[in-house]
């Protein structure tokens, strides 16, 4: 079917709705141009002819009001015939001005007349996208007044000469606004044509990204499995050493499986905030504490390096604030790393301060500053790119992927706020995080964070079966230089059952993680048993009565949440038995789903000592704990 056809072309639609969208432009224009030559005609004329011309453009809009409203893309014939009349119509009625301008103006009203027409073909070419049909249409009576032109001028008695040039000047016009049109056609659709490519391009590397992204998600997963054997044994092995040559060698291997983890936690959160997948959670958290725990854990590696560790302005940091303590906490230790990879002597100061911002906000300021060598300003401009180390040599020398300082950055913007630095060559550099966190709604005590040191304790608990030791508030930030922290036991009865071992079910498919667990819980006296998927735990689960549990969350057959929903749905003797995730996939999301399944706690692979006596001993205070207490993510 043609264009030309009697029904409405689906090629019509663009110029039709074109139209419409310049309705109130029309009418303006009607109107203004009726007022300016209403001396002229007389205002009984004007009133008319605006009447006439305004009528037109309703019935206009009524004849096409079902492609305006998107109801249809063709119209029928009867309806298609009328629009063709009334579009010729309201050219012919704008135009139509140029002949009682030629009556009663005569040759200056004529050259009133070849400007209205002009701009009424101007206004054709404009809003007749992508049609030749509706183009048309509406230019060809504006083409009809002009080329009437040199018939006037006769009238009036003009030169030959002069009937001739504007017989020559109209017909030149006319081309140019063929011409226009076609540019104008051919650019609109390069436009359309450019935006469906990069409509096309934008969904496959979308596509791609959540690929690539899932890829990495699964690579991660599995590469924490033999990174956590690998931590598990070197710290078992470096505990049992018996000589000095053993034990550096535990130590080597549980330093590069370290390293390890860190370019592989490095590498997966790049790709999630580069995905545009990393999320902040909004929680309330004692900022005191939190810097406290950091200082405290990084006051080892300062003393080891022969530097001082100092904190200023602690006092001005407010007790509860709401936002996202683990990605503030990621800030600060690579902002700390980064310190200490680079400065060998002198000192690393921990520079705080705080102040309210109406109505209820805190604007915090951290800065980490360091006496190292300092950095140019080309290093500065290069400093937060991903994978550029700033200064030749640096991978080879402190190792590391370049990604802590842009994850920094990216977290930092993240939150809200803004990670900035400013140095110099020879004066060190100084790091600067400020953030604006609303005012927490609840006073937070401060959490302990479990190390190595903390396996004596988790030894004790597991002797007598009480709660863990009550962790008193953390000193002071401002005392931290060398800071003490204390703890202090809490006396409570002895169960029935004080003698016997702690029973523990580690559920994993993986060989590897389940003998990695019960490395680290074998020394301590536990009674272990194992399940390979969620359906052999639910069946141990019906003859057996646990303690405690850990569950991986990914696995065959049925995964850990299911199991642990289902554990909890069937009433058993293990339904209300702490139950204890351990996954990789540690995003917020995550976290709330194994919450909302019934687990308990919380723990990320790989597995550390540290990490699981740390679980296990909030699993153990926990045993005490009034039921419907909220859970725990350790």
């Amino acid at each position: 079917m043609s264009e030309a056809s009697t029904n409405t072309a689906p090629t019509w639609i663009p110029a039709i709705r074109r139209r419409r969208r310049a309705l109130l432009q029309r009418l303006g224009m009607g109107a203004a141009t009726a007022m300016v030559f209403s001396p002229l005609f007389g205002w009984t004329f004007t009133a008319l002819w605006v009447t006439a011309y305004f009528l037109i453009q309703v019935l206009e809009l009524v004849i096409f009001a079902p492609v305006n409203r998107g109801d249809v893309e063709r119209m029928p014939p009867g309806r298609s015939a009328a629009g063709v009349v009334f579009l010729f119509l309201n050219a012919a009625a704008f135009g139509s001005l140029s002949i009682p301008l030629w009556l009663t103006g005569g040759p200056m009203g004529g050259v009133c007349a070849a400007v209205l027409s002009a701009s009424g073909a101007i206004y054709g070419v404009i809003n007749s996208p992508r049609s030749r049909t509706v183009l048309a249409i509406t230019i060809t009576p504006h083409f009809l007044y002009m080329a009437a032109t040199p018939f006037w001028m006769s009238w009036y008695g003009a030169p030959t000469g002069f009937v001739t040039a504007a017989a020559v000047a109209f017909a030149v016009f006319g081309a140019y606004c063929l011409s226009t049109w076609q540019r104008m056609n051919e650019a609109a659709e390069a436009e359309t044509s450019a935006r469906l490519d990069a409509d096309r391009r934008r969904a496959e590397t979308e596509r791609a990204m959540a690929g690539r992204t899932a890829f990495l998600a699964a690579v991660g997963h599995d590469l924490r499995t033999p990174i956590s054997a690998i931590m598990t044994g070197a710290s078992e092995l470096q505990r049992g050493a018996t000589d000095n040559t053993a034990r550096a060698q535990a130590v080597l291997i549980s330093d590069a499986s370290l390293m390890m983890k860190a370019l592989l936690d490095d590498l997966l959160d790049h790709a999630k905030l580069d995905a545009g997948r990393m999320t902040v959670e909004a929680t309330d958290f004692n900022p005191r504490s939190l810097i406290a725990q950091t200082l405290m854990f990084w006051q080892g590696e300062a003393r080891a390096r022969g530097l001082k560790l100092r904190v200023e302005g602690a006092r001005q940091m407010p007790n509860s604030v709401k936002g996202d303590p683990m990605r503030l906490r990621q800030v600060l230790n690579n902002l700390m790393s980064n310190a200490m990879k680079f400065t060998t002597e002198g000192s690393i100061t921990l520079r705080l301060s705080a102040w309210l911002e109406e109505p209820s906000d805190y604007a915090i300021l951290i800065e980490v500053a360091d006496t190292g060598p300092g950095m140019t300003r080309d290093q500065l401009a290069r400093l937060f790119t991903p994978f550029d180390q700033t200064i030749e040599g640096v991978s080879a020398r402190h190792g590391g992927t370049g990604l802590g300082l842009s994850i920094s950055r990216d977290l930092a913007e993240l939150m809200g706020g803004r990670l900035t630095a400013r140095s110099h060559p020879g004066k060190g550099a100084a790091f600067t995080l400020s953030v604006v966190l609303p005012r927490g709604e609840r006073m937070v005590a401060p959490l302990p964070a479990f190390g190595e040191d903390s396996r004596g304790d988790i030894v004790r608990s597991l002797a007598r079966r009480v709660p863990a030791s009550e962790i008193d508030d953390l000193p002071d930030p401002e005392a931290l230089a060398t800071p003490e922290p204390h703890t202090d036991e809490a006396a409570a009865p002895e169960p029935e059952d004080a003698g016997r071992p702690l029973r523990v079910l580690v559920v994993d498919d993986h060989e590897i993680n389940r003998r990695a667990v019960e490395l680290i819980l074998t020394p301590l006296g536990c009674d272990i048993a194992t399940a390979a998927d969620g359906l052999l735990a639910l069946a141990r689960c019906e003859t057996s009565v646990f303690d405690v549990i850990f569950m991986d969350v990914r696995m065959p057959e049925l995964d850990g949440r299911e199991t642990t929903r289902r554990l909890r749905a069937e009433g058993g003797p293990n339904a209300r038995v702490p139950v204890i995730a351990v996954t990789a996939d540690t995003s917020p999301d995550d976290i709330a789903a194994c919450m909302a399944a019934g687990m308990t706690y919380f723990v990320s692979k790989p597995l550390t000592p540290a990490v699981l006596l740390g679980a296990l001993q909030q699993a153990l205070s926990g045993e005490m704990a009034a039921a419907g207490s909220e859970p725990v993510a350790a």
